[in-house]
């Protein structure tokens, strides 16, 4: 029954070595810029009305800020294509902090990301609900929160069916989003295209005039200002560097063609935006967006039969706005469980957040931003205000350390790039822009709750530091008992090798990744129970995970890797005179996968034991088990239930 549940729920299960299984997983770059540019374009329904509403009375100055917002979009957008050149196998921020400027800087970029995309979450869905509820009576406001829970509940289950499936069902949102603002924003121009030739030459005018009045430092400051405080704008262009291991091949071009699409949208739907501002003469309404301002102007123009359709078609729109944020919430769980996969690997997170789900789903990772994001809604009461101020720094922290790094490659590597100056410079612009933003943002925002992102990335980032001082620690034991029991082979096989006797005593080896370990436990079978055995099988099994459905030849090294290990288990048998084969699977549940390999042992030698080890220490911290899947143990409980004989070998080790 439980399983007919989950199957109805979240999907039957995929396998993950069939190549059309990837096929169906990997994102077009159509469905990429659905799903992971939707961060990107839902922050042009608030990062041009802060810019704008920054620049108080001087709104002549919107029209720079039109023309700068687009050509930012630009540069960070090309920048990160050499992002996704230099790292076609995703972690975007994270790996270029973590190779260009070291582990350290990568962790802080790693950090923040991660609170970026709880955060995203959490924004978005709070602000799509506002956008929902101010069109509901005041009594209703109660149900906000709870309907924000539950709408992040089902993109949880959404995402657990499979990152396709998720963005399948809010494709209709995104694009009834793009479409109607696009025509908004066309017609919006059009009617006032009179305008047009008059308003650069009036806004040099204006501008002269102010110079003259309050001097060049002033104005500078006020566009800067506003420039900087509308730097939402360019919250989710490193979505697709992220993620670009779930692209479709060649995943590159992929790559490259989504975040032109991202960055062609956001720049014309801003820019578009703040002209609109500019063109209509747009003033804040007390309970009202500037963009409902603006467009309630623009239908009310087109000349509907009554005021009741224009109302009608004004609530569509925002009702399209509001959905585009709910789709935006869904890159957080896209992008965050990417990164903290990428982190597993350089054992900042536990392991288990590179575990793939039987849907190929980063499971352990979408339930951490979704908890997670939960828990934020409940300590803000979903207020946006306080949220977005969480919000704004973070990004631009990754940003700047992205393109600092890119600039520090350029200018290491300028023998070896013919175009190594064009990309430096790009690189360098790209980071003085982020860098201003990002200084700009912490001083005005530091005492209105700025710090509390800084001082949660700061415990995030110590968390981190704990986890990977454990991890060093048994990595350490692990290479210790290398040396110690896995011996390098020189042994050649001979053409004729001791037979199996499936009659006979057989020792059932469960192995690891670790040699030694399994090592220690063929010679502490040996030493304990002389020539009672005469069959030695081992079984393996490679865990496809989020690192080893990178692509194909990932999954290739994987086989390898495990078929070496095996290979050379029954290799040192052979060399002892004794009869050894082995067997291996593949799959996402390693306990489900030795479970199996297990019962088809057993079966085939019916005289045998079922031997595992695993490394046991005098001291170990009370977070280890949380740290470690304890395959072992749960491998030893499944088998003793289908009345199996199974013994866990520990191996003493010290911290």
């Amino acid at each position: 029954m439980l399983a007919q549940l989950r199957d109805l729920l979240l999907g039957k299960p995929l396998d993950p070595l069939n190549p059309a299984t990837r096929q169906h997983v990997a994102l077009a770059a159509f469905l990429a810029w659905v799903g992971l540019g939707a961060d990107g374009l839902s922050s042009a329904c608030y990062g041009p009305e802060q810019a704008f509403l920054a620049l108080g009375i001087h709104t002549h100055l919107g029209l720079y800020l039109a023309f700068a917002t687009a050509l930012t979009v630009f540069i960070i957008s090309l920048a990160y294509n050499q992002v996704i050149e230099l790292f076609p196998s995703g972690g975007g921020g994270y790996k270029v902090a973590s190779q260009l400027l070291g582990s350290r800087a990568g962790l802080v970029s790693g950090a923040a990301l991660l609170v970026d995309y709880v955060l995203t979450i959490s924004i978005s869905v709070a602000s799509s609900m506002d956008a929902v509820f101010s069109l509901l009576p005041l009594s209703s406001l109660s149900f906000k929160v709870p309907v924000e829970v539950a709408l992040i509940v089902l993109l949880i289950v959404l995402n657990l069916r499979g990152m396709k499936e998720s963005i399948k069902f809010l494709l209709p949102i995104f694009l009834g989003f793009f479409i109607s603002h696009a025509l908004l924003i066309a017609y919006g121009i059009y009617v006032h295209g009179a305008r047009l030739p008059n308003l650069i030459p009036d806004t040099l005018t204006e501008t002269t005039t102010m110079t003259h009045e309050f001097g060049w430092v002033f104005v500078a400051s006020l566009f800067l200002r506003a420039y900087s405080l509308g730097g939402g704008t360019y919250t989710g262009l490193e979505a697709v560097s992220n993620n670009v291991n779930v692209l479709a091949e060649p995943r590159v071009k992929t790559g490259q063609l989504t975040m032109f699409l991202m960055a062609a949208s956001l720049s014309l739907t801003a820019g578009g935006i703040i002209l609109l501002y500019l063109l209509w003469a747009v003033q804040p309404l007390p309970g009202q967006t500037l963009n409902a301002v603006a467009f309630a102007a623009i239908i009310e123009n087109v000349g509907y039969v009554s005021p009741y359709t224009d109302h009608l078609v004004l609530a569509v729109v925002l009702a399209l706005e509001a959905g585009l944020l709910l789709v935006a919430a869904n890159t957080g769980f896209l992008g965050g469980p990417a990164v903290l996969a990428s982190m597993a690997s350089d054992y900042w997170v536990p392991r288990q957040f590179r575990q793939l789900s039987s849907r190929l789903a980063r499971q352990n990772g979408i339930l951490l931003m979704g908890g997670a994001a939960l828990l934020m809604l409940w300590w803000s009461n979903g207020e946006v205000s306080l949220l977005v101020v969480l919000y704004s720094i973070n990004v631009f922290l990754t940003f700047s350390l992205s393109l600092l790094g890119l600039c520090r490659y350029w200018w290491r590597n300028h023998d070896e790039e013919s175009h190594w100056r064009q990309r430096f410079v790009l690189s360098l612009v790209g980071f003085v822009v982020v860098a201003a933003i990002l200084s700009v943002t912490v001083l005005e925002k530091f005492t209105e709750g700025g710090w509390i992102t800084l001082t949660v990335t700061g415990l995030v980032i110590g968390f981190c530091y704990l986890i990977r001082t454990h991890y060093d620690q048994i990595n350490a034991c692990l290479e210790r008992a290398d040396d110690l029991y896995a011996p390098r082979l020189t042994w050649k096989e001979p053409a004729s090798l001791p037979e199996l006797d499936p009659s006979q005593p057989t020792a059932i080896f469960i192995v690891g990744k670790s040699r030694g370990v399994a090592m220690y436990s063929l010679q502490w079978i040996r030493e304990f129970f002389p020539d009672h055995f005469k069959n030695f099988v081992f079984l393996a099994v490679g865990e496809v995970d989020a690192k080893s459905y990178e692509g194909s030849g990932a999954l290739r090294t994987l086989q390898y890797k495990v078929e070496n290990a095996l290979c050379y288990y029954t290799s040192y048998c052979h060399s002892q005179g004794l009869a050894a084969e082995y067997r291996m699977a593949f799959g996402t549940d390693p306990v489900e996968e030795f479970t199996r390999l297990g019962l088809q042992a057993t079966d085939d030698y019916p005289n045998s034991l079922c031997l595992i080890g695993q490394l046991m220490f005098q001291e170990e911290h009370f977070y280890a088990r949380w740290l470690h899947n304890q395959t072992p143990l749960a491998v030893q409980g499944r088998l003793h239930c289908l009345d199996k004989r199974v013994l866990i070998l520990p191996m003493p080790m010290d911290l």
